[in-house]
């Protein structure tokens, strides 16, 4: 009965500990609250809020580098941000959003050329091009320059690009890759908005305001396999018009011609409707 007893107090102990850890990577932070000033805006600032551009990346990317989650627009859907290759920042990611930790987080890079370090790229770089920068996921082999902790489940990994000055800008001077994925609560709706996602703002370090995304279908990037030698497979439809990846995909001339094959329901489900 003792022994009993005595499992019973560990058990109580380690799920004691296991939610004061998850409470403490959620805990509430000092959020600060930036605006990206408009293309057009050219005179002084008369907020505290409205920083130039510079000061922002610079605010941001000094989060980023403490190991904070941060919110950033994107050219889909608001997203949340972290370095890819802090393993202690990635768990926070999943903590904040309430994401299942089987499900994958994108890595966002600014460069063509930045993909080639964290993935094995097998298809030629004209198509790379075409495709990017743009509201595409593509999904490849990882390599070994990636962190392990990053989604252990899988080989694979989706990169983004996105057609987002600031956020190239932000992973140019992070000079690694960002983690990345759809700033709302898991299974909620994706957010255009920072207003919309105003639950999360106490457990990030960094809310960063692009304004409304163009963009309103909420719909998240189209996510394209390319992981298999010759082939692909659009694994979620996402924003990019459907009709329209086929038409880069096959007749390119300079390109072997790729082969569809059927998604995989589970790969739809783990790759979700509101990601980015």
């Amino acid at each position: 009965m003792n022994s009993v007893r005595s499992a019973a107090s560990e058990l109580v102990k380690v799920r004691g500990t296991r939610r004061l850890a998850a409470a403490n990577m959620c805990k509430e932070l000092k959020t600060k609250m930036l605006r990206l000033l408009p293309p057009t805006c050219n005179g002084p600032t008369t907020n505290e809020e409205d920083r130039t551009d510079d000061e922002v990346l610079k605010c941001t990317v000094k989060a980023l580098q403490d190991g904070h989650v941060v919110a950033v627009p994107t050219d889909t859907i608001y997203g949340l941000a972290c370095l890819a290759q802090n393993s202690e920042a990635v768990r926070k990611i999943y903590a904040v959003k309430g994401r299942n930790g089987q499900k994958p987080l994108a890595i966002c890079v600014r460069e063509i050329q930045d993909i080639y370090k964290y993935c094995k790229v097998e298809v030629k770089k004209e198509l790379l091009d075409d495709l990017l920068p743009g509201p595409v996921t593509l999904v490849f082999q990882r390599s070994e320059a990636l962190n392990s902790a990053l989604n252990p489940f899988t080989s694979l990994v989706g990169v983004r690009i996105p057609n987002h000055a600031f956020m190239r800008r932000l992973c140019q001077m992070c000079e690694e890759p960002l983690a990345l994925t759809s700033a709302n609560v898991s299974a909620h709706t994706s957010t255009v908005e920072v207003h919309e996602f105003q639950e999360l703002w106490p457990h990030v370090a960094v809310v960063v305001d692009g304004g409304p995304i163009g963009d309103q279908s909420r719909l998240g990037s189209t996510v394209v396999d390319l992981s298999v030698v010759d082939k692909y497979r659009i694994i979620r439809p996402g924003c990019r018009v459907k009709q329209e990846m086929p038409q880069i995909l096959f007749p390119v001339p300079f390109l072997p011609r790729l082969m569809c094959w059927s998604a995989n329901m589970d790969c739809q489900r783990t790759w979700g409707k509101n990601d980015l």
